[in-house]
Order: C-alpha cells, then sequence, then structure tokens
C-alpha cells in the first residue's frame, strides 16, 4: 500500500513538472535541454562499455605468449557467446541483435519508440560478447542505447512522434561522436544512415548532442584518439589513379561483406528454434578462426593501429603475432588477405551463434586490411607511382565504411576525424566515391537498411516515401461498418443501405471472411422495386472488391492500390481473410496532407 502511494506521489510531482516545464520553458529550448542530457548520458554509456570490453580482454588475454599460438583461443569465444545468449534469454528476454536496422524500424514503424530496456541491455550484452572475442563492434550497440536514451527521455517528458524521432536521431549522432570523438561524423550519420532530415529545427540539438558526448568523452578518457595515425608521406596527384582503384576495390569488397554476410545469417536463420545447435556451430567456427588468426579476436583495433602506425617490416609484422605464422614474415600477404576475407564469417559465427555486436567495427577493420593489400599488392607488381601502405590502410576504412553503409560522408568525416587525417582529406572522398558508386550499381541499400526496404517499411529523404512511411494504417482504418450474410434477401439488404455510412456492404461468412461486397451504387436498378425485395440475395448481388488491402500492407503499396483502382472504399483485410474494415481514399489523402504538412513546418 505504502509503494502505490508513494508511486501516486512521484507521477502528481513529475506532472506538477512537466506542466511548469510547459509554462515556463519553450517547446526549442526544452528539446535543446533533452539533446544535452541525450548526448552525456551516451558517452556515459560508450565509456563504460568499453572500459568493460578493454578490463575483460586484459584479464584473459594479458598472460598469452606473443611467439606462439593460445589454445585457449579456442574456449574463450564460445564461453563468449554462450553467457551472452544466456542474458539475453532469461534477463532481456528479448531480440537485441542488429542495433542499427532496430532504430531504423522504430524510426519507421513503431513511431520511434525504443524499449526502455535497450537502455542498458545492449551495453552488457556486448561487453561480454566482445571480451570474450567476439569477432564484432561495440558501435552498433551503443548507437542503439543511446537512441533508447533519446526515445525514452522524449517519452518521459510526453513529446509527439516528430520530436521522438528527433531524439532517436539525437542519441545516435551522439553515441558516434562519443565513441570516436568525431562531432561531424556523428551528424552526418544521422543524414546518411538514418535518414532523418538535417532542417534547421533539427539540426541544432544534434549538434549539441553530438559535441556534449564528444567535451565528455575527453573528459572521461582524455585526448587520445581511438586509432593513431602521423602522416609520413605526402599526397601526390599521382596517385589519383590508385585512389580510384583502391574505391572500386573497396566497392567489390563491401559487397562481398554485405552478400557473405546475408547469406550466413540465413544459415543461423534455420536454427531459429534450437539456439544450442546456433551457438555449437557458431562457436565452432569463430573459434577455429580466432585460433589461427588471432586478429579476428575482438574489435581487431589493436590491429588496425599495427597496420596505420607500421614504418618497417618488423613494425607490420608484429600482426602475425600469437598465431601459427608468428615469426614468418613471408606469410604477410596470405595472412592479411585470409583475414579480409574471413572476417565476414567471423563476425556472422558471432552473431548467428548468440552473441551481440554491430557490423561498424568490422567494416572498419576490413577496409583497414583491403586498403593495404591493395597497395602492397601495388608496390610488389611496380605497377605505377609508389604508393604508402599505411596511408591506403586508413584511406580503405573510409572505403568499405562508405560502400558497407552507403554512407561517403560518414566514411570521409569519421577517418579524418578519428585519426586527425585531413591532409588526406582529397583521397579520403575519392575513394569513398568510387567506393559508394561501385557498391551502388549491385546494391541499392545498405546493410542495415535492406531488410526494411524489402518491407517498404525505410524512412527516405524523400518527402512523399517518408510521410507514407511514417504513416500507420492502423490509423485510417474505419472499423464502424454494417455487414450483409450471402442469404440475406434485398429487402433486408435495403434496409441495411437506410443504415449504412458507406458505399459498400461487406458480404462476410459466419467466420467474417469477406465473400464479396455489395456496392449501393451498381443496384439501384432494382433497389426501388419491392416486387424484387424476394428474388435477390447478397451472393447474387455481391462483387470482387477492386482490390484487398492486408493488415502488413505498407502504406505505399496502399496508395497504389487506390491509384490503380480509383475505388472510394477498400476493404482490409487478415492473413486469413477475415474483414478487418475499410479504407477511405478520401481520409488517407486528408491524413497525408496533414503530415506533409507537419513536415514542412520549420
Amino acid at each position: 500500500m505504502d509503494i502505490t502511494v508513494e508511486s501516486e506521489q512521484h507521477v502528481f510531482w513529475f506532472t506538477r513538472l512537466n506542466q511548469w516545464r510547459k509554462e515556463h520553458i519553450s517547446e526549442k529550448m526544452f528539446v535543446l535541454i533533452l539533446a544535452f542530457f541525450v548526448g552525456l548520458l551516451s558517452a556515459v554509456a560508450a565509456f563504460i562499455l568499453h572500459w568493460i570490453i578493454n578490463e575483460i580482454v586484459y584479464l584473459l588475454t594479458s598472460q598469452f605468449n606473443a611467439d606462439s599460438s593460445n589454445w585457449l583461443y579456442l574456449v574463450y569465444p564460445v564461453v563468449g557467446i554462450y553467457l551472452t545468449s544466456l542474458f539475453v534469454r532469461y534477463v532481456v528476454k528479448d531480440n537485441i541483435s542488429h542495433g542499427i536496422t532496430r532504430i531504423l524500424y522504430a524510426i519507421s514503424s513503431n513511431k520511434s519508440r525504443l524499449k526502455s530496456h535497450n537502455t542498458w541491455s545492449s551495453v552488457i550484452a556486448s561487453a561480454i560478447t566482445i571480451g570474450f572475442g567476439g569477432s564484432v563492434g561495440a558501435e552498433a550497440p551503443i548507437v542503439l542505447t543511446g537512441s533508447a536514451i533519446g526515445s525514452n527521455l522524449g517519452r518521459l517528458f510526453r513529446m509527439d512522434s516528430r520530436t521522438l524521432m528527433l531524439l532517436v536521431g539525437c542519441g545516435a549522432a551522439g553515441a558516434i561522436a562519443g565513441i570516436f570523438k568525431a562531432p561531424i561524423a556523428g551528424l552526418v550519420f544521422t543524414l546518411e544512415v538514418l535518414m532523418i532530415d538535417m532542417t534547421m529545427t533539427s539540426l541544432l540539438p544534434i549538434l549539441v548532442s553530438c559535441v556534449t558526448a564528444t567535451c565528455f568523452t575527453y573528459i572521461f578518457s582524455g585526448d587520445s584518439a581511438l586509432f593513431t595515425f602521423h602522416l609520413d608521406n605526402d599526397w601526390t596527384v599521382e596517385r589519383v589513379p590508385a585512389c580510384v582503384l583502391l574505391g572500386v576495390f573497396c566497392g567489390l569488397v563491401s559487397l562481398y561483406f554485405i552478400r557473405t554476410m546475408t547469406f550466413a545469417e540465413g544459415i543461423f536463420a534455420r536454427f531459429k528454434d534450437k539456439p544450442y545447435v546456433k551457438l555449437l556451430i557458431g562457436g565452432s567456427v569463430l573459434s577455429l578462426l580466432i585460433f589461427v588468426f588471432p586478429s579476428l579476436y575482438g574489435e581487431g583495433y589493436n590491429s588496425i593501429n599495427l597496420l596505420l602506425n607500421g614504418k618497417t617490416e618488423a613494425d607490420w609484422n608484429q600482426i602475425l603475432n600469437n598465431s601459427l605464422f608468428s615469426g614468418n614474415p613471408n606469410a604477410l600477404i596470405f595472412y592479411i588477405a585470409m583475414v579480409l576475407l574471413l572476417k565476414v564469417f567471423a563476425t556472422s559465427a558471432t552473431n548467428g551463434g548468440g552473441g551481440c555486436g554491430g557490423t561498424f567495427a568490422p567494416s572498419l577493420f576490413i577496409g583497414c586490411f583491403a586498403g593495404f593489400l591493395f597497395s602492397r599488392l601495388w608496390n610488389m607488381h611496380e605497377i605505377g607511382v609508389y604508393v604508402p601502405e599505411k596511408n591506403f590502410a586508413l584511406m580503405g576504412m573510409a572505403g568499405v565504411m562508405s560502400g558497407v553503409m552507403h554512407a561517403p560522408l560518414t566514411g570521409i568525416f569519421l577517418i579524418a576525424e578519428l585519426t586527425g587525417g585531413y591532409s588526406l582529406f582529397l583521397p579520403l572522398m575519392i575513394v569513398s566515391v568510387s567506393s559508394y558508386l561501385t557498391i551502388n550499381i549491385f546494391e541499392p541499400h545498405s546493410i542495415y537498411s535492406s531488410r526494411l526496404a524489402k518491407e517498404g517499411k525505410l524512412i527516405t529523404h524523400h518527402t512523399d516515401n517518408a510521410v507514407l512511411t511514417l504513416m500507420q494504417l492502423d490509423s485510417v482504418i474505419e472499423r464502424d461498418y454494417l455487414s450483409v450474410a450471402p442469404d440475406m434477401e434485398l429487402g433486408q439488404i435495403v434496409h441495411k443501405i437506410s443504415r449504412s455510412r458507406n458505399s459498400v456492404l461487406p458480404v462476410l461468412d459466419a467466420a467474417g471472411t469477406l465473400l464479396g461486397e455489395v456496392d449501393i451504387t451498381k443496384i439501384r436498378h432494382v433497389v426501388f422495386r419491392i416486387e424484387l425485395y424476394h428474388h435477390f440475395t447478397a451472393s447474387q448481388l455481391m462483387q470482387e472488391p477492386p482490390a484487398k488491402l492486408t493488415d502488413s500492407m505498407p502504406m505505399v503499396r496502399v496508395m497504389k492500390a487506390f491509384d490503380r483502382t480509383h475505388a472510394d472504399w477498400l476493404p482490409v483485410v487478415d492473413r486469413d481473410g477475415r474483414l478487418i474494415g475499410y479504407i477511405s481514399r478520401q481520409r488517407i489523402y486528408m491524413q497525408y496532407r496533414k503530415m506533409v504538412a507537419d513536415m514542412s513546418e520549420e
């Protein structure tokens, strides 16, 4: 009883606080305040996640011998995936994989609402997975966490759907900015990947979130960058052909990444209801790959730093440490190529086996290895002017990220901010654009958005499509209708017509299945002939509706159905053919015009 009273008091005081806020703080100012706290909390979440990961990695691997392979690489990943799957199954009790895809789905189909557990569950799950060697990234879980913080904070203060979408974008931008200390990259990420338009209304809150997250990350972890890079060899215009070809190569690598990831996910999806089979397959594959190629352990940032900062063969050969190839410098090219090809399988095995992590870090990892491999082969065969391996490793990171995410601006600004490599800005642009143009020939959507795009649920920058995607089919269904039975006589049908507000009467069987409909406008020739009232039944007068809509149909297809049939009313049925209600052309266009007007307001 005391708990109930205390809860009611909290609700009362929060309601009073919210009312005071509405009276004394303007809506725009309050959104900026919320953006500040979203940025702060996103930075805190990012710091906690990386701290936990580093502590687990140090605890498990600090005693490893660098000159030989270590059998514990066969054990740790399986343990990590198993612990993560237990945590998800018995504590979270919800699917938390595909973090960025989950955000896109929330924006397009769930009014930007993310569950409250998403503010912490992905942090714990991904920390366990990555710390124990899962070959995935921490970025997508943190982006999901930041977006969930924004969504739940907005819901707490009862903000509307547009503001919730903006706060979700603030959380994602703050997470990227905080992780990489790259505020511009965080801003551009929301534009390219989350498809949130940069109007003047949305630009400032996202900037506030990015700057806040970046500043607090500097406070928490100092001014050291995630990757270190020092330019030793200035870029020259003679390297333009090599940069273009690197971009094309990165685009093809991105295609390999996306297609292989999709294929591997399809295999694991077959064992959806058999978690221990997934654990056995995923854990075995991952452990074996990490044992042979230890660079696949965890996020792989140590390997990236080795390639970005190496100056001599001895420096680069350190990447062979802890492996079966340790002390064999002739195996470097083979090792780099195999890691490049197998990273996708390691990432798929991690997530497919029950782990939790994203593809953000793997795309950076693969890009770095792809750039190094390309430049090494270029120099070995003396194709043209010498290209520095470390510079091309850096540019490869931007190229593969641009291709995998379909986000060239994010790739350019993230790598430039992340490494301080602004002197390579032009070649970064060349590589990123070339990669994006190459992948766009084969894949029109990013690895994050492809699933939603196939279902017609992807928000885009095209205003018409964005509005239709945001419209909820359920909100325009008319459920107040009069129906008739197939054996109902015309006289009874006329009585129903006098009370109906629609121009059609659905004909339903006992189970509610739609058999057809009686169009009032097409039976005028018999309606007024009383002598025929007992001669016709509904089954004789009914006809097939111009089209049937389903309750899961995207609004884009609904609008196309109206355009194709020129109907004023169309029925909505469930998967068993039972009638749910009707949609009016007039009502759907009214809501569409209202949403377009709302989106156009600044």
